[in-house]
């Protein structure tokens, strides 16, 4: 019988981490997301170097017959009843959708929200890597012999934004109009799109995640922000945020638990030490000078105490009071 008995084998799965606390992922997407912005401003390169990338992008989409941001833009700029909702998107889509994605994942699907986020701090650090390495002049910044109408100059009466990109009026020396290399308009709808396709449980839903990279592709073409290969680029660094993501994520946590381990032991450390510890009175022992009761029982019992008082009457109800009635009574006989 013992022998046929065997211990089921020990699971070395890792305990799952607990549900990440609103009050520390919001300050985290905020410090990532000025620090993104902040170097956007900081990798402003030389102009004309800016032109010249993007110039050699735009000869080889020509070349390579790809070049689909001239048609679009063209539609764009003869329909104003596509060119306007378009210039809407480009300006606030990103500024919606994404963080609406963020929180969904976080309150609908709290395991794969930690592997998400980080999946977007990531291609978005990665992005800012490519603006500094190749700062990229976008195509409504060409010069006009080069066929683009800047869409969001012409329809500007009609939003918020003024000549320079999306920005709002008066404010566009606040952004970088030469960050169009990769362009991450496309990179964060298309992880908001995985994210829906994947998670979502309604057809309609789904669509929309399969809906919505295709149309900032449109737009951000059309509007003369990014050419063909910013979008690729786009898509490719997501795709490298995707992989990146699992090394990182596991990266973070062992500084996380790091930092945990090593707080503990300073709290440890500071508390003061409980010096009674250990210390303990057996029974019948008296700290000296305490004064006890005299009808302690133990007192009595104990060996080497000194005996109770004489005079001092029993309890009726005790034992030692019922024996002292009994002997009184068998002298009276």
């Amino acid at each position: 019988m013992m022998e046929n008995f065997r211990m089921p084998p020990a699971t070395t799965a890792p305990a799952p981490r607990p549900r990440p606390r609103w009050w520390t992922e919001l300050p985290l997407l905020a410090l990532v997301y000025a620090a993104y912005s902040g170097g956007r401003l900081l990798v402003r390169g030389d102009v004309s170097t800016a032109v010249d990338h993007g110039l050699r992008i735009l000869d080889l989409e020509q070349t390579l017959r790809i070049n689909f941001e001239h048609p679009l833009n063209r539609l764009l700029t003869a329909h104003s009843s596509v060119g306007i909702p378009a210039d809407f998107a480009y300006a606030s889509l990103h500024y919606l959708i994404t963080p609406a994605v963020l929180i969904w994942m976080f309150r609908r699907h709290s395991q794969a929200y930690r592997r998400a986020r980080t999946w977007l701090m990531t291609s978005t650090m990665l992005g800012l890597i490519g603006f500094t390495l190749m700062p990229t002049c976008p195509p409504r910044l060409l010069a006009a012999g080069h066929g683009f109408v800047d869409t969001m100059a012409q329809y500007s009466s009609y939003g918020w934004w003024g000549t320079e990109a999306s920005a709002p009026r008066g404010m566009g020396g606040m952004t970088n109009q030469y960050a169009a290399m990769p362009s991450l308009h496309v990179g964060w709808a298309l992880w908001c799109g995985i994210l829906i396709w994947r998670h979502g449980r309604h057809p309609l839903v789904r669509a929309a995640g399969v809906v919505y990279p295709l149309i900032t592709v449109f737009v951000v073409m059309g509007t003369a922000n990014h050419y063909f290969l910013d979008a690729v680029a786009g898509a490719a660094v997501m795709g490298l945020g995707a992989l990146l993501a699992r090394p990182v994520t596991g990266l973070a946590n062992k500084v996380g638990d790091a930092a945990k381990a090593r707080f503990a032991r300073v709290s440890t450390a500071t508390e003061s030490p409980d010096v009674s510890a250990g210390c303990k009175t057996s029974a019948g022992e008296r700290i000296p000078g305490q004064r006890t009761s005299s009808a302690d029982p133990t007192d009595a019992a104990a060996p080497g105490g000194p005996p109770a008082p004489a005079d001092v009457p029993a309890p009726a109800g005790s034992a030692a009071g019922r024996a002292v009635g009994g002997d009184t009574a068998a002298a009276a006989r």
